[in-house]
């Protein structure tokens, strides 16, 4: 598959030298116009599915760049969008001229409104909020219309900044009762003997008073949100806007700025600096994608995937950053620092609370964003656990360490100490190389095809395992989640296909069944003396399953489903923006495992130990109950009404707090080798015991050993019998 990658892109090279792109200097409007003709060209000659530039296609751009401008509609009015709406369906036209007369007349006019909507947020926060008015307010964004006065506006900035600060508000009371408490608990205890005139006594602050700082708190983060968005140029909201023409096509098209290109060189090889957390913007929040293991974050233990970043604080400054509204890339630069430095991050967590989260910035140990694995005895039987947190592989360095080569090394470790079963922990493995996933696979199999791989308008390709020596070929469980995606699918799928291993997660995976190259835009310009331009990932292939079905939008269906907390949370493809559509082509020729085990049976006794266990029906419980929380859309303004709200929040989640409190039986050991490594490094020895601790508290693991114990029973009278499934 490397070979047909190289190919592809000498023929990409080999078509932009004969297009008429010159060797003339391009500066301001004129390189804009030279990003867009590149762009446009590659989307209409390599995208897997390349789209009508019609009116159809021009009113989407119209629409979604006016949410990304505006998405609380608190700039625009009603007048600046049937100014703009003439445009509405000249969008596509504009764009096959490279004519950026819209944006330019979006840009100029945006440009005015934050101005203007700076002195409103202003005037309004000069007065004070009335917190025992009875109203409400909805975050149901994309109901509201365009305001058609400026008085509508202004009584739309006082209805947001109220909600913003009602929960200052809250905050400084409940900071006073504690402070208030702790002085009145060490009196009444006597612990301190000094004069009372040298004292430090919290000075008790009116409601007035704590209404006038709450709304003091809102005015300096807007302040700073408008320092940030008053500094962003031009060229960032024209990034901004070819991202919304290249995400009409599907979510992982993307244009990348020259700095976001480097980002993701640094993600597909595993190489991580900062807290070690992979961002994305949903509407106006960066929300945590992943936490990568091994890195700060994932060693502070408290940040979580799913989580909403709401303000940035660093060690030497006692202000947060609102980083509300920010692109990724801004925020992560308040978010990145000096090794050994903190950053305060302000989170809503996935049940709705608050938290404040300290995380010391280090570089992520390449060791843990690596393979690693682990023993276990259940039942008087020896079982491996191998954790593979991506499919990485250096692209830049062809002869360096990758995931394949990695799992190998690891499953031949475990071998050798005793393993009857092996456990692949694939969740929250995001993907990551194709090639190293075909590789993967072919330790599990005989030989025969793994994934099949389709470009538009092309005959498919079906990618084989040839090597016919098998690796492990006992008892074998994939773990997934939703946040299992791409490669990890692949790899899932396959097993699955062929009846070699039995999958236990979520409903289903992510659901992303698509391939992505990148190609940098600099390349395709002759004698480029424009400065960087900037790189475009697009999506040139589908790949599909050795039995036809696609792993698009549906992803992979656990064979024994256990609810998590994110059960009920919409992640996943299908609710992205413009996914390709599932599909579905022949099946390859292969042989599933048949008597290999009895795999219905071994299905069933998990599942009826799965509708027992107490502690996923509380798992199920809080999964339900998270989602409500996420659902709840209208949040009252009146203090006392905010007050209860919270508080029957806070009792539901009390009883919850059991779920962390679950503890296995199982005692899980690192492999001979690996303990005289850490003989000798003693902070490779702290975050194995920390893995062992979670692993020994994690039910999912818990099942996956009772499986590989189902399957240890039937593995001894295996007759590797073969049934051929033929096109």
């Amino acid at each position: 598959m490397q070979r047909n990658y190289k190919l592809l892109l000498l023929v990409l090279l080999l078509a932009f030298a004969s297009c008429s792109f010159t060797s003339k200097k391009f500066e301001g409007p004129d390189k804009d116009q030279l990003v867009i003709e590149l762009v446009t060209y590659l989307l209409d000659q390599t995208h897997f599915n390349p789209l009508d530039i019609n009116d159809d296609f021009s009113q989407e751009i119209f629409d979604e760049f006016l949410e990304q401008l505006d998405p609380l509609k608190r700039y625009f009015h009603a007048s600046d969008i049937s100014e703009f709406e003439k445009y509405k369906t000249d969008l596509d036209e504009q764009l096959k001229a490279y004519d950026l007369t819209f944006f330019d007349l979006a840009y100029s006019r945006y440009v005015q409104r934050l101005a203007e909507s700076k002195e409103i947020y202003k005037d309004v926060l000069k007065n004070p909020f009335d917190f025992s008015r009875n109203e409400d307010f909805s975050t149901k964004y994309e109901e509201l219309e365009y305001v058609n006065s400026k008085d509508e506006l202004i009584e739309r900035w006082r209805h947001q900044l109220k909600f913003s600060t009602i929960a200052n508000y809250d905050d400084l009371i409940a900071q006073q009762e504690r402070g208030l408490k702790r002085t009145n608990d060490s009196d009444s205890e006597g612990k301190k003997e000094i004069d009372n005139s040298k004292k430090s006594v919290p000075v008790e602050k009116s409601l007035t008073e704590l209404e006038e700082e709450a709304r003091g708190l809102t005015l300096k983060a807007l302040n700073e949100l408008y320092e940030y968005m008053e500094d962003r140029q031009r060229e960032d909201l024209l990034s901004v806007y070819l991202n919304v023409i290249v995400r009409e096509y599907d979510p992982h098209t993307a244009y990348y700025e020259p700095e976001d290109r480097e980002r993701f060189d640094a993600d597909i090889s595993g190489k991580f600096e900062g807290i070690g957390a992979r961002l994305q913007k949903k509407m106006d929040v960066i929300t945590i994608m992943e936490v990568i293991a091994g890195g700060p974050a994932w060693r502070q233990k408290e940040l979580e995937a799913g989580d909403q970043i709401l303000k940035v604080r660093q060690e030497d400054e006692e202000e947060a950053l609102n980083v509300v509204g920010m692109r990724t890339s801004d925020a992560v630069k308040f978010i990145k620092g000096p090794k050994g430095t903190d950053v305060i991050l302000t989170v809503k967590k996935v049940d709705g609370t608050i938290q404040d989260i300290t995380i010391t910035r280090d570089v992520v140990e390449m060791g843990e964003t690596y393979a690693k694995s682990s023993t276990v005895i259940k039942d008087g039987k020896k079982y491996g656990i191998i954790d593979l947190p991506r499919f990485y592989v250096d692209f830049n360095d062809v002869n360096n360490r990758n995931a394949a080569s990695d799992v190998k090394i690891e499953i031949e470790r475990l071998k050798a100490e005793g393993m009857e079963g092996l456990v692949l922990d694939l969740r929250n493995n995001g993907g990551g190389s194709l090639q190293t996933v075909v590789d993967m696979a072919g330790f599990f199999i005989k030989e025969g095809p793994v994934v099949q791989v389709k470009t538009s308008g092309e005959p498919k390709e079906v990618l084989m395992d040839r090597d016919r020596s098998i690796v492990w070929d006992g008892p074998l469980v994939i773990l997934v989640n939703e946040f299992s995606a791409s490669a990890s699918e692949i790899m899932a799928a396959a097993m699955q296909d062929y009846k070699r291993a039995i999958i236990i997660g979520s409903d289903q995976t992510f659901g992303k069944g698509t391939v992505q190259t990148v190609v940098d835009l600099n390349r395709m310009v002759k004698n480029n003396t424009s400065g960087d331009v900037g790189a475009l990932k697009l999506t040139i292939q589908k790949f599909y399953r050795i039995n036809g079905g696609s792993n698009q939008l549906e992803g992979v269906k656990s064979d024994v489903v256990i609810p998590n907390r994110y059960s009920y949370i919409d992640i996943g493809e299908k609710n992205e923006e413009n996914p390709l559509p599932w599909s579905q082509i022949e099946p390859a020729d292969y042989e599933v495992w048949d008597s290999y085990f009895d795999y219905d049976a071994t299905i069933a006794k998990s599942k009826k130990r799965m509708s027992d266990n107490e502690q996923l029906k509380l798992i199920d419980q809080n999964a339900q109950w998270v989602k409500k929380i996420r659902d709840k859309d209208l949040f009252p303004l009146n203090y006392n009404d905010y007050k209860a709200s919270l508080e029957v929040s806070e009792k539901e989640a009390k009883r919850f707090e059991d779920l962390s409190k679950y503890q296995t039986s199982l005692t899980f050991e690192s492999l001979s080798q690996e303990l005289k490594l850490m003989e000798q490094d003693s902070v490779l020895k702290e975050k194995r015991e920390r893995w062992h601790t979670s692993l020994s508290k994690d039910v999912y693991i818990e099942e996956a050993l009772n499986v590989l114990n189902d399957l240890k029973m039937t593995y001894g009278i295996k007759t590797k019998v073969a049934t051929s499934v033929k096109n």
